[in-house]
């Protein structure tokens, strides 16, 4: 497909993959309805613009990444869960294992011990056949979505740091690099303290 026809292609998907998505809030809110301290549960169809972008992407060779777009580009939908301490990241998890099938798990955290910057728990999962409707094309239909599980910490560093980099019209300095590790070590800092308190009072 050329890129016009890349981008035709899931414009004419993208309303079913948001209805999709919807649905998918339902089933995770029910499934998880007996586990404490969410604080919010999302998902969304990855926007035009960026799975355009993604399906273009080259290896380092020069070769392209994707043959079978998509096919192979697993995060058409993507949804989150926000817990409230670092210990609820692993209960949430536990009952995604139990209820879905997990294809790819991976914790994001920086590369270095002495580096801070964005951490949280990403699964890769087969979509549920609960929210596939009998109306919709399957060919159509991606396999798997991305899960991402984090703390209200994680959450609101990562947001906060995703729109800095992305609306900041020049190059940050290394002051203002400086300035958003700061910030993102205190995000670390505060779960880890939380997840102190959490276990010392209850």
């Amino acid at each position: 497909m050329t890129e016009t026809e890349l981008l035709a292609e899931y414009q004419s998907r993208y309303q079913e993959l948001n209805g999709l998505a919807e649905k998918l809030i339902d089933f995770l809110t029910e499934m998880l309805e007996d586990t404490p301290r969410i604080d919010r549960i999302a998902a969304r169809a990855k926007s035009p613009e960026r799975f355009l972008g993604k399906a273009l992407k080259l290896n380092d060779d020069g070769s392209i990444k994707y043959s079978s777009p998509f096919v192979q580009i697993q995060d058409q939908i993507g949804a989150r869960v926000i817990v409230f301490y670092k210990q609820d990241v692993d209960a949430v998890s536990e009952v995604v294992d139990k209820y879905l099938r997990r294809i790819e798990e991976r914790v994001v955290i920086p590369d270095s011990a002495k580096e801070f910057g964005y951490v949280g728990k990403h699964f890769i999962l087969a979509l549920p056949e609960d929210v596939i409707s009998d109306q919709l094309d399957r060919e159509k239909v991606p396999q798997f979505f991305e899960l991402q599980v984090k703390t209200l910490f994680q959450h609101a560093w990562g947001e906060a740091e995703h729109d800095i980099s992305y609306k900041s019209k020049e190059p940050l300095t290394k002051l203002q690099k400086r300035q958003v590790a700061f910030t993102a070590a205190q995000a670390w800092g505060a779960d880890e303290i939380f997840e102190q308190l959490v276990n010392a009072l209850t």
